[in-house]
């Protein structure tokens, strides 16, 4: 997945964010009818009532929403019928602070609106809403409605119906089964007073004051306590995010594998960055797990230590270069080689036209001597400007560090961001006519889009091939939650070309010398079951060494509370043939609320 930009940092003052999505009025406006909260739900995802005048819809207020862009509040009905696929509960959308009270009994007219939060691009499920509304307070003080559980006995274990084909894959149209499937579940139940208990942490607290539990502790666990996420045909249906309608100040600071202690209650909210939310007027109480970061150990005297590392959109005027430096030389034991993803210009995010990184490197290198370790040194090519994606003007590349007390870089001039580097013969074996060189640029396959880095090195006398990658992100694809099932995944397109592209190349490396030792590692952006790395394996090339480690541990990335892998090392047959390689995905940011990247680096140990 990519980084979180600041472009969600700017939207999402709430869940649920106006000026980001679109309203679908299904029916032209008609004349106002007095219409129960279950009438106007519906046994669908969508309210038979859209685009339609409503009056005095009855309810108890659950939960008032007093900030951000989408504020307002819920309204259950205590009546419920007998139709466990219509919801009692519903939002109502005041724009501005609602002037209720939880508790008080209402009566709301207005216009039932479909809201997709996103914008219907997005492929998003909309969300019923009363907006426009004229609000009466029949009386005060009147008790909650009573929570509706979600746990593990209640959720089922299918996560969605196949969308209709007539209507291009969508599920909206569709009958809700709540008692087959996990999304026809929650949808059941949106808008509605839920509540779930004792429920383990499976994505940590992030900047937007939000977290992700399980109510199915059993269901994939990794041995650190989160949820892994290991095919696309297997969700992981206990998941659900956690937000509050209390102050930002009292939301948790919570890791993976701590607990939510006794009730968190409130209503169920759909929103764009994480599909079904419990926007909780009752928070748990946080029990922590113990949660340490790992320490990989030290590669042997013979072993060749390659490693990984995300450091998400370094540049010199970050504050994390400390941090940046222990996690490399402590927890990573200082490997000889290290591959840097996101590593930004000397100005970073200052569009002026800078593309030098020199700046960057010389401060995280400073960083690592200061911490204790090797004085490494780097080579990385500099982009064309705003031409690889990523933050506009920060020019973010692949780079090399290296220890020249353990490894041996092979320069070979001619390497720019538009020289493609090739293969050749030497003295029997294969080697790059450029080093550091750049894999194929032209090709519209690293179109906005990072180039892949090739280098040479030399290890006690033996020549490896390091390629560094970074592939295009998930950014577009549809989310797990959405109208569409299965989702549409636009992204991987284009990191199926690149793949295709390394693949060639690595293939060229083995056709000249089938013995050769080639390391291809970083960001991929996509998981190891993947067609993406599938292609990138190709006819035996490749092989990704995340694949050596148990299911419970195969995760570098926690997304909406599923740990997955996107960072990895790939290894060509002469490494893998004689199984005498160790690997390590050393989780040390992914899984903490305090993290200084949102990647977990990896490390790959060998004997060339």
């Amino acid at each position: 997945m990519p980084s979180k930009s600041s472009a969600r940092l700017a939207a999402l003052t709430v869940a649920a964010v106006c000026s980001a999505a679109s309203t679908v009025v299904i029916a032209s406006p008609a004349h106002a009818e007095a219409v129960r909260i279950h009438d106007i739900q519906g046994s669908t995802r969508t309210s038979p009532y859209a685009g339609k005048q409503v009056t005095d819809v009855a309810g108890i207020v659950t939960g008032v929403r007093t900030y951000g862009s989408s504020r307002g509040f819920w309204i259950q009905d205590p009546s419920a019928d007998a139709d466990p696929a219509t919801s009692e509960g519903i939002f109502v959308f005041t724009s501005s602070t609602p002037k209720v009270a939880v508790g008080d009994s209402v009566t709301v007219s207005g216009t039932i609106s479909e809201y997709v939060p996103g914008g219907t691009s997005s492929g998003n499920q909309a969300l019923t809403e009363i907006t426009r509304p004229t609000i009466t307070v029949v009386s005060s003080g009147n008790p909650v409605p009573a929570a509706t559980v979600i746990d593990a006995e209640t959720l089922p274990d299918a996560y969605t119906p196949a969308g209709d084909p007539a209507a291009n894959g969508s599920v909206n149209s569709l009958t809700l089964q709540p008692q087959k499937y996990a999304l026809d579940h929650y949808e059941s139940l949106e808008g509605m007073n839920v509540q779930v208990a004792d429920t383990r942490v499976v994505g940590a607290t992030d900047p937007y004051t939000e977290l992700w539990v399980t109510v199915k502790p059993r269901e994939n666990a990794s041995r650190h306590g989160g949820t892994v996420y290991g095919s696309y045909s297997a969700q992981n249906t206990g998941r659900l995010q956690i937000q509050s309608l209390g102050a930002v100040a009292d939301f948790p600071d919570a890791n993976v594998g701590d607990t939510l202690a006794g009730t968190t209650a409130g209503p169920l909210d759909y929103n764009q960055f994480g599909g079904y939310t419990l926007v909780a007027r009752e928070l748990g109480t946080l029990k922590q797990g113990g949660l340490k970061r790992e320490t990989t150990r030290k590669q042997g005297r013979g072993e060749l230590a390659v490693a990984t590392y995300n450091v998400e959109n370094l540049d010199p005027a970050d504050a994390t270069f400390d941090e940046h430096a222990a996690a490399i030389v402590h927890h990573l034991q200082s490997p000889d080689i290290v591959s840097l993803e996101e590593i930004q210009d000397n100005n970073g995010a200052q569009n002026d036209g800078t593309v030098a990184a020199d700046q960057t490197l010389t401060k995280l290198i400073d960083a690592i001597v200061a911490a204790g370790g090797p004085a490494y040194e780097w080579r990385a090519i500099d982009p064309v400007n705003n031409a690889d994606g990523g933050e506009p003007g920060g020019n973010i590349r692949q780079a090399f560090l290296f220890n020249p007390e353990r490894v041996s870089f092979t320069d070979r001039a001619g390497g720019d961001a538009t020289t493609a580097v090739g293969v050749t013969r030497e003295r029997g074996k294969a080697a790059l006519t450029v080093s550091p060189g750049r894999i194929d640029p032209a090709n519209t396959a690293w179109a906005n889009s990072r180039k892949p880095l090739a280098g040479e090195f030399t290890f006690r006398g033996k020549t490896v091939f390091v390629i560094a990658n970074h592939f295009n992100s998930k950014g577009g694809d549809q989310g797990l939650t959405a109208q569409y099932q299965p989702p549409s995944r636009s992204s991987e397109t284009q990191r199926h070309l690149q793949a295709t592209a390394v693949n060639a190349f690595v293939k060229q490396i083995l056709d000249t010398q089938k013995n050769a030792d080639v390391v291809t590692l970083g960001d991929i952006n996509d998981f190891e079951f993947s067609d993406t790395v599938e292609i990138l394996e190709g006819d035996g090339e490749l092989w990704s060494a995340i694949k050596s480690l148990p299911r419970s541990e195969r995760y570098s990335y926690v997304y909406q509370g599923n740990s997955q892998t996107l960072d990895q090392i790939l290894i060509s047959p002469s490494i893998r043939r004689g199984c005498d390689f160790a690997y390590d995905s050393v989780h040390i940011n992914a899984e903490f609320h305090d993290q200084i990247s949102d990647h977990d680096p990896q490390v790959l140990r060998f004997r060339p």
